[in-house]
């Protein structure tokens, strides 16, 4: 009986750990950006309704071996690019915790459908702002390789800087104090963590030492410790520690994970400003009237030029 008793019970614990380790498998797999956002997110502007829909680039994927920190990088492009003897402006994604380039392909899309080469990695420790610099020496050697589809189609003078939460601490260093610090034109933080708890936690960003363009945007759903993780004071305190021209936004009732697609109207339309000299786009952010001042979905807005 007693060994009856003990089968069964190895039996239901098996069971268990084949249930558990299905649905962690099934969590593992869930988008963290839905794949039709680009039709449902709200928009509150022209401007930004129309940087949220797709652009006009059919797109390319590939997947490249990286080094020991990175592991792989995922490139996103225009499909055109292979006909063309253009150069694209990059666009350099470091993700957030645990939200790994496999779990926001949409976003990456959407952005090179805008017409940005669109990089990312496996790092999953991007807040030291290491594997910022591993990027940027991979774009470097592959543009010079004649063998590689990005050959010379990389234009090193139009390289922008974004990342979501610990991603978004992971470009405040890349940009203050790494050895490619000098070579962004332009960032976006998405809700990054904010200075005390990065500092607390190894990623020692120098907010003084910035010196580009810097757009920071977060939400204003969630409690301190797990969902906003950048507060209102906290965020307003960086702000205004940063030397160069920023924007400073948050969007209304949205919480921390959101932010990572829920302002990708603004954010794109402000990487089309900043590396492709947009003018259309510039107007959401540029003059009394920007359209940022006057969309009601947003709040707490500052730019400073």
């Amino acid at each position: 009986m007693m060994k009856n008793m003990i089968k069964i019970i190895a039996i239901i614990l098996l069971i268990l750990i084949l249930l558990v380790g299905c649905l962690l498998l099934f969590i593992s797999t869930i988008p963290s950006v839905p794949t039709n956002y680009t039709k449902t997110i709200k928009t509150g502007g022209s401007i930004e309704a129309q940087y949220l829909q797709l652009g006009p680039n059919d797109i390319s994927y590939q997947k490249e071996k990286g080094t020991e920190l990175t592991k792989y990088f995922h490139i996103y492009y225009p499909q055109e690019l292979k006909k063309t003897q253009k150069q694209y402006p990059v666009v350099v994604i470091l993700n957030g915790t645990g939200v790994l380039p496999k779990k926001y392909p949409a976003l990456f899309q959407h952005l090179a459908s805008w017409g940005f080469i669109v990089i990312g990695n496996d790092d999953p420790s991007t807040g030291f702002g290491l594997s910022a610099d591993e990027t940027i020496d991979y774009l470097i050697k592959i543009n010079e390789n004649q063998n590689h589809i990005l050959h010379h189609h990389i234009d090193l003078k139009h390289i922008g800087l974004t990342g979501h939460s610990q991603g978004g601490a992971g470009v405040l260093t890349a940009i203050s104090h790494t050895k490619h610090q000098q070579i962004y034109k332009t960032a976006i933080a998405l809700s990054p963590t904010h200075e005390k708890m990065a500092h607390d936690l190894g990623w020692f960003y120098d907010l003084t030492q910035i010196s580009i363009p810097l757009f920071m945007i977060a939400g204003t759903k969630g409690d301190f410790e797990t969902k906003a993780v950048i507060p209102l004071e906290a965020m307003q305190q960086m702000y205004d520690k940063i030397p160069s021209p920023k924007v400073m936004m948050r969007r209304k009732e949205a919480d921390h994970g959101e932010m990572l697609y829920s302002a990708d109207g603004y954010v794109t339309a402000w990487l089309m400003w900043q590396l492709q000299d947009d003018i259309y786009a510039s107007q959401a952010f540029l003059g009394n009237n920007a359209e940022i001042y006057h969309n009601d979905l947003y709040q707490d807005v500052h730019y400073d030029k």
